[in-house]
Formats: structure tokens, sequence, C-alpha cells
């Protein structure tokens, strides 16, 4: 009997799953037959996408429940996973039943990033492994508490910064560790995207389909608006500090982490420079549109600059993304890396795109093709589950390409400032108020714990 007939046979109920003997999920499952039991928390399009994927390229992967607030995406998240797999999920308001069940072995957590961390500790403190989208945390401090209970409670954690997980990241690093671009002088990440003024659509009644209370979570109370949720979308939260880091976070997270993973994962800066502002448009979103940041590292420099304002930039189209004969135009490209070395200038492409080598003459010395790498992080995950090997996505080093995003931020919202950071306390030296947005506030009831 092929796979997806037993799952058809042996689990559909019409409403729910059976917990029966024998059935997929058994509790024991796991060490019989090496089967992977995932729950889904935050049934976004890319959450639902990603794990959906995950479980048609692994073998023996089953989702078992899907969780979100907003009941449109929870029965949208059912339909689908029952269109693609063949079986039918549980679906739940309240993660913490995902917590408690025992036949789940990892959670999957692609809500918005303000529930990053929380989610994945409350996780991780219930015995599951965990993928969590980027960028995993929104402050400084959370993110040394997922680390911190990562390594407690001795769980698999994958970020989803998925160019840890590509081929053509590897052997880039290789080409800089081979000495043949010569020693580092400057390392520029862009992610400069397309944008217009924003302003936030007046506060109306909390619509049926959600509960705004669960959504907002750790972040504080405040009115609905449609602004902020869509009900069939993403909406519009990356604008808020209170629930991301802004574009920075979301797109320009991927392009530094890349950067960081080829010249070798080097500690935090010893400071950063970040200015920015809404001086493009003039809306009125607290991310801002645009923003220019230079990160320390004591013998070189690292540079990004992030924008909501550049509509003739592209990112890199989807016919080079998956084909590695191909390269993007890297004039234009919005999300590239350019590495300058003393023997030549590397250009990097973020989710695909290969990278090139530049030397005398505009001639190009060097270059390897590559392909989005989605596909090799989730397949890398699952082996991580079943080998408790270390994940490509390690939660220490992801920590520390998100530490950049808010070490940049903070400079932002500090006046457009300089700070000094020292890695080895993770504090920032110069500014009282930038170490307050650096351990961030959570609402009672939705703490991260000093010690977890």
């Amino acid at each position: 009997m092929d796979r997806r007939k037993f799952i058809k046979t042996g689990v559909l109920a019409t409403a729910g799953l059976s917990l029966s003997a024998g059935s997929l999920f058994s509790s024991s499952c796991m060490g019989a037959n090496n089967r992977i039991v995932l729950a889904l928390v935050g049934c976004g399009g890319r959450g639902l996408g990603t794990i959906i994927n995950c479980c048609k390229i692994n073998s023996d992967v089953v989702i078992k429940t899907v969780c979100d607030v907003n009941k449109t995406k929870l029965a949208k998240a059912v339909s689908n996973v029952e269109k693609d797999l063949g079986y039918k999920p549980s679906a739940t308001e309240n993660m913490d039943e995902i917590f408690k069940d025992k036949d789940v072995d990892a959670v999957w957590v692609a809500t918005p990033e303000h529930w990053h961390t929380l989610a994945s500790i409350r996780a991780i403190q219930a015995g599951k492994d965990v993928y969590v989208e980027k960028n995993p945390t929104i402050n400084i401090w959370e993110g040394r508490k997922l680390v911190e209970a990562t390594y407690k409670y001795k769980r698999i954690v994958q970020v989803g910064f998925q160019n840890r997980s590509a081929l053509y990241g590897f052997s880039a690093r290789e080409y800089i560790r081979s000495g043949k671009l010569g020693k580092i002088v400057t390392v520029k990440c862009y992610n400069m995207l397309g944008g217009g003024k924003w302003s936030e659509a007046p506060e109306t009644a909390v619509p049926g389909w959600l509960d705004w209370d669960k959504w907002l979570g750790p972040a504080p109370m405040r009115g609905f608006s449609p602004s902020i949720v869509d009900e069939n979308g993403r909406g519009g939260w990356l604008s808020y500090w209170d629930y991301s880091g802004g574009g920075l976070a979301d797109d320009a997270s991927h392009v530094m982490d890349l950067a960081r993973l080829v010249i070798g994962d080097p500690d935090h800066p010893k400071s950063v420079y970040g200015w920015g502002g809404n001086h493009v448009f003039g809306g009125t979103r607290e991310t801002p549109e645009y923003q220019s940041i230079v990160y320390d590292f004591g013998d070189f420099t690292m540079s990004c600059d992030n924008a909501y304002a550049t509509n003739y930039m592209t990112k890199t189209p989807n016919d080079i993304r998956m084909d590695k004969t191909k390269f993007p135009n890297w004039r234009n490209n919005s999300t590239r890396t350019e590495i300058y070395g003393t023997e030549g200038l590397m250009y990097l492409g973020r989710h695909g795109g290969g990278w090139q080598v530049l030397g005398k003459d505009n001639q190009i010395v060097a270059e390897d093709g590559g392909v989005f790498p989605d596909k090799e992080h989730q397949i890398d995950f699952i082996e991580s589950l079943r080998s408790r090997k270390t994940p490509n996505g390690e939660v220490e080093q992801c920590h520390k390409s998100a530490t950049l995003v808010h070490l940049g931020n903070i400079a932002y919202r500090t006046g457009n400032k300089q700070l000094l950071f020292d890695p080895a306390t993770e504090k920032i030296l110069n500014d009282k108020q930038a170490n307050v947005l650096a351990r961030g506030k959570y609402r009672k009831g939705y703490e991260i714990p000093e010690k977890v």
C-alpha cells in the first residue's frame, strides 16, 4: 500500500483525525517507524505552503494539527492540507493544545514576528522541536532566551533563514576561505524594495473571524485596524514596531544572514550607526521607508540599505532563482550582497541567483550558480529531527544575524545615532533607552520568563 493510500484509509474521519490504536499519529510511532508528526502554528501563505511542501518532499512526515486565531485562514489550512496531502488535520485556535499533545514531535511556527519567540519557547519547554520562520525574534534579549531554551531542553530548532542550506552559499564561503578574494575590506547588503505613502486605516470593531486578544499576544492591547491584520492576506503588521522589525527583519534579514554565513559567521559587531525615516513619501508607518546602517566588525565594516522607496529595483526573478545556470542583473538587483576583497568583488544573490566574482577590467574570474534553497532547508530540518544533528539554521548563529536587525532598528529609533555594543553581554554601552528597546516589554500572561 502506498503512503498516500495508507494515510487516507488509516486516519481519516469526517470530523477530524482518529487516534485509535495503530493510527497514523500513535505516540509510539516515531520510535517504531521513524514517522515525524508536525503541527502548524500560524496558517498564513508562507507557513502553510512550506509545511505542506515539507511533507511532500520528505518521507513519513505528516501534519496532525493546524492552529490560527484567524478562523478564515484556519479553515483554509484544513482544506489545503486535505487537498494536497490526502488527509484532514485537526484544527485549533489555541496553540497550547498542540504543545500538550504528546503525538506532536515538532511545531512549525509561522506567526507574525512578535509571536515567534514566545511560541517557540513554549513548544521547546513542552519537549517539541521547532521550525521558526524569520525573523526569529523581535528584540535582542528574547533571542538570547531562545538560544538558552534550545540548549537547556536539548531541542532541534531550525530558523527559517533558508540560505543557510544553499549549496552556492557554501561554495561562496569556501572561495573566500581559500583567500582568492583577498582580505575582506567591506560588505554591502541591499534590500531595496518598492513602496508608497502609507497611512493607517481607522480603527473598527474586531471582526468575527479574528481573536484579536490572542493575535496581539505579548504586544500591548490596542484597537483593531484593518491596516494590521487582513482576513485573507498577510496584513500590514510589518509597519508596526510592536509586531515586527519592518523590512529590515522581513527581507533584509535574509541578505545579512547569508552575508554572515559566507564570510565565516563573525561574532556580533562592536558598534552600529543607523539612520532612517519617512523622508521619501512622508507616510505614517512606524518602521521607516528608508534606512541606512553601518556595522563595525573591527577589521571590516558591513552596511545595509533597506528601502520601501525604490520602485525601479527588482528581486531576482523566479526563473533565475530556480536555474543555477543564470545570474541576476546585479546593478538593479534589490536583494544583493557585495563583498569587497583586496583581490576581487563578489556579488551574491539571496534565495537563488548564485554568486560571481569580478576582477580587474570587469572580468568574471569565478562563479557558482544556485537555486532558492527552501527544499534543502526543509530536508535538513527533517534529517536533523531524525539524527539529532545540528541543523543548518542553527539558533545561535541565527540569533546573531537577527541581532543585526535589532541593532539597526534601535539605532534609528533612538535618534539616528551610533551605538556601542558589547558582544559578550549583548548590552548597548552608551544609551539607556537603547537597552530598554533591546529588552522589550510583554503583556501580562504572555511574558517570556527570565529563566527559561
